[in-house]
């Protein structure tokens, strides 16, 4: 058995090629809920979803995000309207009264959804009507995660970090932002001065990421800020993974980050945007994963490899070095 940490795209690129060195009905993949949002009262889990969908066959693996051949009527309606009418078509963040009133797990993430700044096709919709209505109903989002994956027909077990709601929070000179507002709709800007995982402190580890804790871990090449940092902000997830064989693929080589905003996060944080930052930023790592090319040393055991990832076949070079990594370890 073995637990894959997943956010962003990085993860989920190795899982898709990763089926021949660690077979999907051996293998739990927690997922990061910080990136997710109400979106006009629908929770939305990116994280959560992408995984739903790469192995449930459905995903648009061109965008890594929503079902692939998806029509968008509603989402581009809900644009139409709002221009017809002479709304504004950025984030509406609603206002901290209605943050914290009404569904617990919406707390500080909870969008209007006129114009609806993220893309939601019409099938993936269906998901978060279904996620949502289900946890209206009472469910953990444990429960309605394992409902969904049963849907969709998943070998793997897929289950969130926490039943509670953690926000991953970017302060800017401009104010805060939600993370899905600072990236995807405003691309990045304006800078970050600090990252905060609201609820956090508040949150629980499930007994499901428990017992997923217990086996060796694999932390793919995510954003360590965004995509794994919520994980760790959670009493008692870090110290789990100090009492497990853990390896990690670095999302650097060197200095230059394969993708994302994961170097201008590490800045922001206190940490080096690079792969010796990335090792600091997880002490808990027994070996890394690195790239050829990437010149860092580290005083932890390396297995290099190709660790770029375009197709299945990339993935799955990649994670036979994974493997490699955690014979040495285990």
């Amino acid at each position: 058995m073995v637990t894959f940490l997943s956010g962003g795209t990085g993860t989920p690129k190795l899982l898709a090629g990763s089926d021949a060195v660690f077979a999907p009905d051996e293998t739990t993949v927690v997922g990061n809920t910080g990136d997710d949002v109400v979106l006009g009262g629908h929770l939305v889990c990116p994280d959560i979803d992408t995984v739903l969908f790469l192995d449930g066959g459905v995903l648009d693996r061109d965008l890594w995000w929503g079902i692939d051949d998806d029509t968008a009527e509603t989402h581009e309606e809900l644009r139409r309207l709002a221009d017809a009418a002479g709304l504004a078509t950025g984030p509406r963040f609603l206002p901290d009264d209605a943050q914290t009133g009404g569904r617990a797990i919406g707390r500080w993430r909870r969008f209007s959804g006129v114009a609806e700044f993220m893309h939601i096709g019409d099938r993936d919709r269906a998901v978060h009507v279904t996620r949502t209505s289900l946890l209206d109903e009472g469910r953990t989002l444990t429960e309605v995660t394992r409902t969904l994956a049963d849907a969709f027909g998943l070998d793997r077990d897929l289950v969130p970090m926490s039943d509670d709601p953690v926000a991953t929070l970017i302060h800017t000179p401009d104010g805060i932002q939600h993370f899905q507002e600072w990236w995807v709709a405003r691309g990045g800007e304006p800078p970050i001065d600090r990252v905060e995982f609201r609820g956090s402190e508040d949150a629980e580890v499930t007994p499901a990421v428990e017992d997923a804790l217990s086996d060796p871990v694999v932390i793919g090449p995510s954003n360590p800020v965004t995509s794994i940092g919520p994980m760790r902000a959670i009493p008692g997830f870090e110290a789990a993974l100090r009492e497990t064989p853990v390896v990690a693929v670095s999302p650097f080589v060197g200095d230059r980050v394969f993708s994302g905003p994961a170097d201008d996060l590490m800045d922001a944080t206190g940490f080096d945007a690079s792969t010796a930052g990335v090792a600091d930023a997880y002490p808990f790592a027994d070996a890394f994963v690195l790239d050829d090319d990437d010149p860092t040393a580290l005083d932890r055991p390396v297995v290099r490899t190709d660790t770029a990832i375009e197709d299945d076949a990339d993935g799955e070079r990649v994670a036979r070095a994974v493997d490699r990594a955690l014979e040495a370890v285990s």
